[in-house]
């Protein structure tokens, strides 16, 4: 696309969004447009949208920023192409989401700002994105889902649980990546999820889930799931993984169940010959959010290239956790526990110049960390994590 198109879709899809409320309004008018005009697309759709609203403006967002970068737009645009194949979604699909985005932009941009030469422009953006999408799912010669059968589940926490599950054939992807999951008790509710260890010839696969309060699903999944659920999974997404120079060295941030894909990429580097030196920031709001440090103990332990520091925000445990072997247990191989805000903590480091970053969390985990980085030099085309929605 050439410059001015590119301006003009920016142009107008900043000024109905950043109105009050405007992001929200459009994308409710929308779907409203769009289970309307095309009844039978709404049998693809949760009963419950508000996830599905925020999403929609936030990859919206994420991709006009990226309209004049086609070597970082494309293979996302490919990745959600391949994802996209678990809803059974045809050609015509795209081209009805293409109308009704852009009849929901008409609505709140006005007779004024949404002229001939701006809809022109958003007929070519969003028909480069449907090709790109399209061409990716109909190349692709993987299955576009998976069955998993859940073979274990063990509480970590009481708000926290380890699900592995046994697919029903391997599925290729990169240690770091994430994939969308839908349980039996929430159909059409698809969640991203990473995985915590690397694909394997086996078909085992295993999840780390914390229960968020008031969700749909992850409340479903910790409370709910017993031996013989049957999982669906979508093709792979996602940038994070092993750089491609190995010589380099690497900067892991992750909380909660942010280490997952970290975790993932550490055990599938401790299968190389030779990697560079790794430091890991394994963070949680409380020393017992900090749940898998007996793995980490054990690849530290193994690998001498790797560094890894515990932190937690708050020194204590809350009330209701208590653990009298654990709770205060020091783990061989891992630098000692530090308290308080991870970002704040990797930062007084310096600017890992010399770091390939990765940082894994909450959008707003997410967002401070790399602020901070940025705050002390660290170069932002070095820093790594995947779209915040």
């Amino acid at each position: 696309m050439d410059s001015r198109s590119v301006a003009l879709i920016r142009t107008t899809f900043k000024a109905v969004a950043a109105e009050e409320g405007g992001a929200e309004r459009l994308a409710r008018s929308f779907y409203a447009i769009l289970f309307t005009d095309y009844p039978q697309i709404r049998d693809y759709f949760p009963a419950a949208m508000d996830s599905q609203r925020d999403r929609l403006v936030k990859a919206i967002g994420y991709a006009l920023d990226r309209l004049e970068e086609p070597e970082k737009l494309l293979p996302f645009l490919a990745q959600l192409g391949r994802d996209h194949r678990k809803y059974g979604v045809q050609r015509a699909h795209y081209a009805a989401v293409a109308e009704s985005l852009k009849a929901a932009m008409r609505r709140f941009a006005g007779s004024e700002m949404w002229t001939e030469e701006v809809e022109r422009a958003w007929t070519e953006g969003l028909t480069i994105i449907a090709e790109a999408m399209i061409g990716a799912a109909e190349k692709e010669n993987t299955p576009p889902v998976w069955t998993g059968t859940v073979v274990e589940r063990r509480e970590v926490l009481r708000n926290l649980a380890v699900v592995r599950l046994q697919l029903d054939q391997p599925m290729q992807y990169a240690a770091g990546q994430y994939l969308s999951v839908q349980i039996p008790s929430r159909p059409r509710m698809w969640r991203y999820m990473s995985p915590a260890v690397p694909a394997n010839a086996n078909g085992e696969i295993e999840f780390h889930i914390r229960s968020v309060l008031g969700g749909w699903v992850s409340p479903a999944i910790v409370g709910n799931t017993v031996v013989g659920d049957q999982w669906l999974l979508g093709a792979p997404l996602g940038g994070l993984g092993i750089p491609r120079n190995t010589k380099r060295k690497m900067l892991m941030i992750g909380c909660g169940t942010g280490i997952a894909p970290l975790r993932a990429q550490l055990m599938a580097m401790a299968q190389r010959r030779s990697n560079p030196k790794v430091h890991m920031f394994a963070g949680g709001h409380h020393p017992c959010d900090l749940y898998d440090l007996e793995t980490l103990s054990r690849l530290a332990v193994a690998n001498k290239w790797l560094t890894v520091t515990p932190v937690s925000e708050r020194a204590e445990n809350p009330w209701w956790y208590y653990d009298s072997v654990n709770a205060e247990r020091t783990w061989p191989g891992l630098e000692p526990r530090v308290t308080g805000q991870i970002g704040k903590i990797v930062a007084s480091y310096g600017a890992w110049a010399d770091r390939d970053v990765q940082i894994v969390g909450s959008p707003s985990m997410v967002q401070t960390t790399k602020f901070r980085l940025m705050a002390t030099g660290t170069r932002t085309m070095n820093i790594r994590h995947d779209p915040l929605f």
